[in-house]
């Protein structure tokens, strides 16, 4: 596709809680959509493993049935709401590669209807109540840029979000904005002490990716209890939207359903990065040590 010459764009961050029930996920899910894109969003970034309950709260291998092929159900079905709304849907799946091989991904959809590609999530955490490592195997795509009808774009996933190499390396494919489809909690045992310091880590750091880059950064998170009450997860919503100077410019709630629709002006990029020249200052001919486990 040729690459297109944006100077807006409006974003719709889907953020919801999900039940037992897939199918009933990706019904209201459309729904949502529909939601955004009525009020103008002609990009809609849908919340991490969307079709499910955040399953990776326990090692269980019955649950390795809830994946699909991509192309497969889910995305024929999200295809056909992009070609009808004329938006670009970002879409987070349990994707089943192989027998026995799986990834946590996410699918680019065209306004077109076209199934541009997917990006396979690339860091795996393994912490108590997100095993994921039980589940997926990390990306092997690297880190990419899709042309859409409104714009380049680059997604990553949830645990990448910590790690200010990918970001970057995101952002030197030319996207005007990182996307990061997220499903992030507190343990409820530990949100009294530990609660508000967490999410202000999760929130800073993303917004340190939006400084670093000169990029607009969007997380979408999941609300909502899930699980035993002594072994389930509180996830903490508050999607938001940072510009390229790391300002929050739109962000929900902890507690409930939203959907947030949010205009980026690609001029912004241009007058931060003239201003906070770091990728001209960048030394790239240092830091081939970066890719070094540890320097002793």
């Amino acid at each position: 596709m040729v690459r297109v010459n944006i100077e807006t764009f409006r974003i719709g961050l889907v953020q919801m809680a999900c039940g037992t029930e897939p199918e009933a996920n990706l019904d209201h899910a459309v729904s949502l959509i529909r939601k955004a894109a009525a009020q103008g969003a002609q990009i809609v970034c849908l919340q991490e493993l969307f079709r499910s309950q955040y399953f990776c709260r326990e090692e269980d291998a019955r649950l390795f049935d809830l994946a699909e092929s991509i192309p497969g159900p889910s995305t024929e079905v999200l295809c056909q709401v992009a070609k009808e709304l004329s938006v670009v849907i970002i879409a987070s799946l349990f994707e089943k590669r192989a027998t026995g091989l799986y990834h946590n991904t996410a699918a680019i959809i065209d306004a077109d209807g076209t199934l541009l590609g997917i990006y396979r999530k690339m860091h795996i955490p393994d912490d108590p109540l997100f095993f994921e490592k039980f589940y997926f195997t990390p990306g092997d795509l690297g880190f990419r840029a899709f042309d859409t009808k409104f714009g380049r774009i680059a997604t990553l996933v949830c645990w990448d979000q910590w790690y200010p190499e990918a970001a970057r390396l995101a952002s030197l494919t030319g996207a005007n904005i990182l996307f990061y489809p997220t499903a992030i909690g507190w343990h409820p045992a530990e949100k009294a002490e530990w609660g508000a310091a967490q999410h202000d880590a999760w929130r800073t750091a993303q917004r340190a990716h939006a400084i670093a880059n000169g990029i607009y950064v969007a997380a979408v998170n999941r609300v909502g209890f899930e699980g035993p009450s002594d072994k389930g997860l509180e996830f903490w919503g508050a999607s938001f939207v940072s510009d390229p100077f790391g300002r929050v410019i739109a962000e929900a709630s902890q507690d409930k359903e939203e959907i947030l629709v949010v205009e980026c002006d690609v001029k912004k990029m241009e007058e931060v990065r003239r201003n906070w020249p770091f990728l001209r200052d960048r030394r790239i001919d240092a830091y081939g040590p970066i890719t070094s486990r540890f320097l002793s």
